[in-house]
């Protein structure tokens, strides 16, 4: 994309100078062409600066990969919850539908459908704090997201076979 801007800007610069030419203004052309190089050195000079992907994978190395630590826990809003759970149901299902049949698979979906479960009971909770002190929409959006979350936990746990969630395989034996 860089190569693209670049290179349109470049063309702008160029017909502008044309244009300028004929336009009877009394100003040398001459003094204007030394924008053109300009531009370029600017714009390689920003993009080293503001670093695109090709110059931040320069930069990486397994410390920095090592040394990386995320940022602390993000207070979740109940509808940025809610898009976690649906995205994670819909994740379980699909990889339900792909192979049924394999055992790992489920028991990790499983997992996956009970931290979705755990999930559901902080969304809930979040909902009804923030209910109460709510707008019309806002408590409109609040319940659609909840709702959203409900309906596609449903649909996973309906993708899952019978008996998947009752015991895991640990406690079996």
């Amino acid at each position: 994309m860089f190569k693209l801007y670049l290179t349109s800007i470049l063309a702008a610069e160029v017909v502008a100078l044309a244009a300028l030419e004929f336009l009877p203004l009394g100003v040398p052309l001459w003094l204007l062409v030394p924008i053109i190089p300009l531009t370029l050195i600017v714009a390689f000079i920003l993009r080293r600066r503001f670093g695109g992907p090709a110059y931040r994978i320069h930069r990486l190395s397994p410390q920095a990969i090592a040394g990386y630590r995320a940022r602390g826990p993000a207070t979740n809003s109940p509808e940025d919850l809610s898009r976690a759970i649906v995205e994670r149901a819909e994740e379980i299902r699909h990889a339900l539908e792909e192979s049924p049949s394999d055992e790992v698979r489920v028991e990790m979906c499983a997992l996956g459908y009970r931290a979705c479960a755990n999930d559901m009971i902080t969304l809930t909770h979040l909902t009804n704090e923030a209910l109460p002190n709510a707008s019309f929409l806002r408590r409109a959006r609040l319940r659609r997201s909840r709702k959203k979350a409900i309906d596609a936990l449903s649909e996973a746990r309906k993708a899952l076979p019978p008996g998947a969630l009752r015991t895991a395989p640990q406690e079996r034996q």
